[in-house]
């Protein structure tokens, strides 16, 4: 056989390899990089003494994560009675999730300060 022709041949074939790989790796960046999709978790803020966002939507079956950013303890704390949900006071960094099942609009507050509101619309 040819040499040239088996050398050829060979380049080929890791080209067409190499370009397989190469195409896994931008489909799985590019997956990385997407929105999340309706059943992934939603996160409301906690800084400076406001909920952020204010208002979320989300669909029903999805989990709300509230983070503390603040240096102050806060809760969340449903306004519905009886109430839906309560964190119990947050310190910096403390986390709260509530998954929402049924569509509805959810109001809730800070019970430390009630100034603090926000609410969650689940469609």
């Amino acid at each position: 056989m040819n040499t040239r022709f088996l050398n050829a041949r060979s380049a080929s074939w890791r080209a067409r390899h190499l370009g397989v790989a190469l195409t896994a790796a931008s489909l799985l960046a590019l997956g990385a990089s997407m929105p999340a999709r309706a059943a992934d978790a939603e996160t409301v803020r906690i800084d400076n003494f406001t909920f952020s966002p204010a208002t979320l939507t989300v669909h029903a079956g999805q989990r709300v994560t509230w983070i503390n950013g603040d240096d102050e303890p806060h809760t969340v704390t449903s306004a519905s009675d009886p109430r839906a949900f309560a964190s119990g006071a947050l310190d910096t960094d403390g986390t709260f999730a509530f998954t929402f099942d049924k569509p509805g609009t959810y109001p809730y507050f800070c019970a430390i300060h009630p100034h603090m509101t926000g609410v969650i619309v689940v469609k």
